[in-house]
């Protein structure tokens, strides 16, 4: 198919198997597709379910509660994120947080895993299973947007004293009291550097609440395996902190 097929602009997630030649069912996306983006009969959309493709598909069924298409071509897609990036995010105030998921996701965040820590403003860690939902519709969204194939992974919150690093990963403390540490760039480009030729290991980046991250929780986390780095001599807040470090460790590692 020529490439004029890809200039659909409206892109979405679907948990489904996806084959060229098949019909699909878009039942879920009728709804949106009709008196949102008021597309008709044999507009084209394209479609990803996380297998590292992208699919176009004509619409041959258009109600307000009935759609499908046609997949008529398929093409690999090369935007899902090359290193395995954790974001432990202590938890915010709701709009902060669903900031960090959205931009996150389009960062490239692969996992995110939402931490209550002593200062955290969201506690206890069952009191954010209501909540579950709508974080997955946020970050199924922010992947139609970004380009993505693949939603992140979302985790049940846990407690920061159960923190514990996925096998061989390399986990990042962004502490704002952090002294004598290493920047987080550097840090990141020396991981790099003793991974040499071989894939980078997973990464794991925590980041503190409103109220920051305590000494004995740094401390602990520290004995444990996490490396204590800066993002420099400003105190940033903890949504932009989460931000600013992804797109550090993406450019250094990706």
């Amino acid at each position: 198919m020529k490439d004029a097929a890809w200039t659909a602009r409206h892109r979405f997630f679907l948990d489904a198997p996806l084959r060229v030649g098949d019909a699909c069912c878009l039942d879920p996306l009728a709804h949106q597709l009709v008196a949102v983006l008021r597309l008709a009969l044999q507009d084209t959309v394209v479609l990803v379910n996380g297998d590292g493709f992208e699919y176009c598909a004509i619409l041959t069924t258009l109600t307000v509660r009935q759609a499908s298409g046609q997949i008529t071509a398929m093409r690999p897609v090369h935007t899902d994120p090359r290193i395995h990036l954790t974001l432990y995010q202590c938890t915010l105030k709701q709009d902060k947080f669903e900031w960090v998921l959205q931009k996150g996701t389009e960062l490239g965040v692969s996992r995110f895993a939402p931490v209550v820590s002593r200062r955290s403003v969201v506690r206890p860690a069952a009191a954010l299973r209501t909540k579950y939902a709508r974080w997955r519709a946020i970050l199924r969204e922010a992947t139609e947007q970004c380009g993505r194939t693949r939603p992140p992974m979302l985790d049940e919150a846990s407690e920061w004293s159960e923190l514990s690093l996925p096998p061989g990963a390399h986990g990042f403390i962004a502490w704002e009291a952090a002294e004598d540490a290493p920047s987080l760039g550097d840090a990141a480009a020396a991981v790099m550097t003793a991974a040499g030729a071989q894939p980078p290991p997973p990464l794991a980046l925590l980041v503190g609440p409103e109220g920051g991250l305590t000494h004995d929780e740094v401390n602990h986390l520290a004995a444990h395996g996490w490396q204590v780095v800066t993002l420099g001599p400003r105190i940033l807040r903890a949504e932009t902190a989460a931000l600013a470090s992804i797109a550090v460790l993406m450019e250094r590692c990706e």
